[in-house]
């Protein structure tokens, strides 16, 4: 098989190396891909967003499955411009990506067909989120922009005044640009949150090991929210209980309530999950693996990864046995000082080689570009040290030794990923 990977970051990095391992795959392409992701695949410089073009390369080069890592090319549509043309291609259509595309979607949904989820309002002007703040709200509260904001849409307010002012970060100064344009705001949950990934065929749905991402720059769960500064799987919280009640009352219930709008989803269904005093509750839906998240979840799956792939897209997922390894996975983000906001580009890395023949040690690039001086740092999180071991605290130690293995001038990353873990 010929097979298209679109995307760039660590994620894509983690499809294609996954891919790689299948005997049924003999050529990967990815667009626009990166450094790491050349070492296993052809990068080919077509955007993620440009429909038409990816299209037609797939064609021309008669790629025969197609795997779209991104969020926004799927909420953008691209499976359907596949389709259209009778190209193979793994992801949900626009109607059903519309799950991660629209937080006040996913949130009516959930209060249709009875999902637990934080009680919550949606609004469409500045004015009518301010007045309910001001009349109706109780604080802590969480603010959240209704589009895609690169996970960093999301902001929880402490007091009123904090609130108001959070109003007018997204929907006035627009700081996550449209995705600014509605507003969420949710009640405050807490309790441990635990990140579930699944495989779903529109009918069936097979849920993948669980992980848990730490979104905060800095140690301590301090600084500001980024798209994920390092993960761990499985989680040691996610017990037998809350797995017997999420299958129960959200997994299932979510692929149903989607086929009865008439927007049945194939793909990946990312559950973020919050395990409060109540039950556990969805804190948010994505349409497509998890960044950092993928990065420990495939390296333990067993499967051929193209084979529960294409099970989704000719909806045969019943048949697969999804396995897992009986191990630990943990994976920290190496990223450019400064992340996420600003930072330098462009400065030269070393020690690649370190990983060459180190089984169960992976650096899954994310933000890195191939020069002709050698691998250049080219985003804010730039590469995801990623290490498995007998259990979580092993698998924790390899990936934090691991970290030393790779240098660039402004590296940066938070030293204390799977501390939860002390505390299981």
């Amino acid at each position: 098989m010929k097979v298209l990977i679109v995307g760039s970051g660590g994620r894509e990095h983690v499809i294609a190396y996954k891919a790689s391992l299948s005997p049924k795959v003999d050529k990967i392409y990815c667009a626009p891909g990166n450094a790491g992701i050349g070492q296993v695949a052809e990068c080919v410089d077509i955007g993620a967003m440009e429909f038409e073009r990816l299209a037609a390369f797939a064609k021309k080069e008669e790629i025969d499955f197609t795997i779209i890592g991104m969020d926004d090319p799927l909420v953008g549509g691209i499976v359907d411009v596949f389709e259209a043309e009778g190209l193979r291609v793994f992801g949900p259509r626009k109607n059903a990506a519309i799950l991660e595309g629209s937080k006040g979607f996913s949130k009516d949904l959930m209060k249709k067909y009875n999902i637990p989820t934080a009680a919550y309002e949606n609004f469409d002007t500045p004015q009518q989120a301010k007045e309910y703040l001001e009349t109706k709200a109780k604080f802590p509260i969480v603010l959240k922009a209704d589009g895609l904001a690169l996970g960093k849409g999301v902001l929880i307010c402490n007091t009123k005044e904090e609130a108001l002012a959070g109003v007018d970060t997204i929907m006035v100064d627009k700081q996550f640009g449209t995705a600014g344009n509605r507003i969420v705001i949710e009640e405050f949950m807490t309790g441990r949150e635990v990140s579930v990934l699944s495989f779903v065929d529109g009918n069936t749905i097979k849920i993948m090991a669980s992980a848990q991402d730490h979104k905060r720059a800095k140690d301590g769960d301090k600084g500001l929210n980024t798209g994920g500064m390092g993960t761990f799987s499985p989680s040691p919280f996610y017990t037998k209980e809350v797995d017997e009640f999420c299958k129960k009352h959200i997994y299932q219930a979510t692929v149903d309530a989607m086929k009865a709008e008439g927007r049945p989803f194939k793909g990946v269904i990312f559950f973020g999950l919050m395990l409060t005093e109540e039950g556990p509750k969805v804190l948010e839906y994505n349409a497509r693996f998890g960044d950092p998240e993928a990065q420990v979840v495939l390296v333990r799956m067993k499967n051929d990864m193209i084979d529960v792939m294409e099970a989704c897209v000719d909806e045969t997922l019943d048949k697969i046995d999804l396995e897992f390894e009986d191990n630990a996975a943990v994976c920290v983000v190496l990223a450019s000082n400064g992340y996420p906001e600003k930072y330098e580009k462009g400065i030269l890395m070393t020690g690649f080689e370190n990983f060459d023949g180190k089984d169960g040690y992976y650096a899954f690039h994310a933000g890195t570009k191939q020069t002709q001086e050698g691998i250049v740092t080219n985003g804010g999180r730039v590469i995801g040290i990623t290490a498995k071991g007998a259990d979580l605290k092993e698998a924790r130690a390899n990936a934090y030794e691991a970290t030393h293995w790779i240098d660039f001038a402004n590296k940066y990353m938070r030293n204390d990923i799977g501390k939860a873990i002390d505390e299981a």
